[in-house]
């Protein structure tokens, strides 16, 4: 059975007067706890009793007393103002100290580039609050999702998102492993790539994305084919490790496969520069101290600026 949870409006008017009375047994007591007049206090108990459509209060010279409706009113009244002023304080605690939890969407790509190293000393900064990532290369809806925030490379970010840079623009680089070059030989010109086996990312918008490169400041976007299509940049460096073609991806993704010889750059001279990391969140949402300890954190220790 359906039920109605509409709340008339007003409804809530006048609870927090009647239930210092209560308390007190004294209009006078009930006006100097709250800080009003007793007049002030009257009216709101005669607006309550006139929308609940019942007496609440005996009234003598002498003494203040709670009719059988009043008795029944305080008794749900009472647990259910205390929740709603537990509630206010539970709110107003996450808007002035950084506790609760942090949910950040990031793609699989980020949190080897930024997230991995700085979680644990974030964690270990502010143990009051808990740290979800969930990755994903879809761009989601963060209010309709409910998370705090996102993280994506700074050219996927919508223009309405309030953007902080976490990292410094980022190298966009091809490689290939010592097997693939040695049986297909190292490019040398951006043109040489059509000829090549090259992995190809699809976006979250179902595009499959061409290949950017920097020819001495002038930009040039080359659609490339190869036999092997992934939706994120780990999944496709991991088959440029296995040999199956060149692949191209953020720097420091491919750091530690360069460092072991697993894959080796080229067309360095043609790497064209992204806008680096960044951290995104609604315009009009007021940002969260919790939010905000983590912005700090993460521009403080990668060297990101505004």
């Amino acid at each position: 059975m359906k039920q109605n949870f509409t709340v008339r409006h007003g409804a809530l008017d006048g609870v927090e007067a009647f239930l210092s009375v209560a308390h007190h047994r004294s209009f006078r007591r009930a006006a100097a706890e709250l800080g009003v007049t007793p007049s002030a206090i009257s009216q709101a108990i005669r607006a309550l009793e006139a929308r609940v459509g019942a007496a609440l209060f005996i009234r003598t010279t002498r003494s203040v007393g709670l009719t059988e409706a009043g008795e029944r009113f305080l008794a749900r009244a009472r647990p259910a103002f205390e929740e709603l002023v537990a509630a206010s304080g539970a709110a107003r605690e996450l808007g002035q100290r950084p506790t609760g939890l942090l949910r950040l969407t990031v793609p699989r790509s980020v949190v080897p580039i930024l997230l991995e190293p700085l979680i644990a000393s974030f964690c270990r900064a502010f143990p009051e609050i808990e740290v979800e990532l969930a990755a994903s290369e879809e761009l989601v809806d963060l209010a309709a999702e409910g998370f705090d925030a996102g993280i994506r490379l700074g050219q996927f970010i919508a223009p309405d998102m309030i953007a902080v840079r976490l990292t410094n623009p980022l190298p966009l680089i091809i490689l290939g492993s010592p097997g693939y070059l040695a049986r297909r030989g190292r490019p040398e010109r951006p043109d040489d790539l059509r000829e090549h086996a090259c992995l190809r990312l699809r976006r979250s918008n179902g595009a499959l994305a061409s290949w950017s490169l920097d020819d001495n400041g002038r930009s040039i976007e080359i659609v490339v084919s190869g036999p092997f299509i992934a939706n994120d940049f780990p999944t496709m460096l991991g088959a440029a490790v296995e040999g199956v073609g060149l692949a191209q991806v953020p720097a420091p993704l491919a750091t530690g496969a360069m460092a072991t010889g697993k894959l080796v750059p080229v067309l360095e001279q043609f790497a064209p520069m992204t806008p680096g990391v960044f951290l995104y969140y609604p315009g009009h949402r007021q940002i969260m101290p919790k939010l905000r300890a983590f912005i700090d954190h993460v521009k403080g220790r990668s060297g990101g600026t505004n």
